[in-house]
């Protein structure tokens, strides 16, 4: 960080007093806005918004015995507290009752840390090698597709239809 600011204070050495103000000015202002939209926008995971999807509480054992006994696969959402495209996926597409009818009606539905305790021993099963990883599980807890990244409502409705339709 040292050297940057140094780099930087070289190449401000060129413009008048005025105009170095108000570089240093915006280049702060910018590192201030980054910081506050990171550090401020806190989602808690373990709040599902009513009428959206409604993710399972219990343990993964008993999701997958649940799903056995409703003939359904799992939806597994495996996250991280820090990743931004995770956040945007719990606050806006999860959160829409569009996406909650049809996972709810469809899926057993499990959000998992996937950097703590079982979260994690899952993401090292199924290989997880970014957030958001989208899985859809058999009741026999084999992984049946696995989808990453950020999906907007119409996006992860088909998503899930897709995977449906193919089993």
């Amino acid at each position: 960080m040292k050297k940057l600011f140094q780099h930087l204070m070289k190449h401000l050495q060129r413009f008048n007093s005025i105009n170095k103000m108000k570089i240093i000015f915006t280049i702060l202002t910018g590192i201030a806005l980054l910081f506050m939209a990171f550090r401020l926008s806190s989602v808690d995971f373990s709040k599902d918004k009513e009428g959206g999807i409604q993710f399972h509480r219990g343990t993964w054992g008993e999701a997958i015995k649940l799903a056995s006994k409703e003939n359904k696969m799992i939806f597994l959402d495996i996250y991280a507290t820090w990743c931004g495209p995770c956040k945007k996926l719990k606050t806006s597409t999860f959160s829409n009752p569009q996406v909650g009818e049809f996972y709810n009606a469809n899926y057993i539905n499990v959000a998992l840390d996937g950097e703590t305790g079982v979260g994690a021993a899952l993401a090292q099963k199924f290989k997880i090698d970014s957030y958001p990883s989208l899985l859809f599980i058999d009741s026999n807890g084999n992984l049946i597709q696995k989808a990453v990244g950020y999906h907007n409502m119409d996006e992860l409705i088909s998503l899930g239809k897709n995977v449906i339709n193919k089993n």
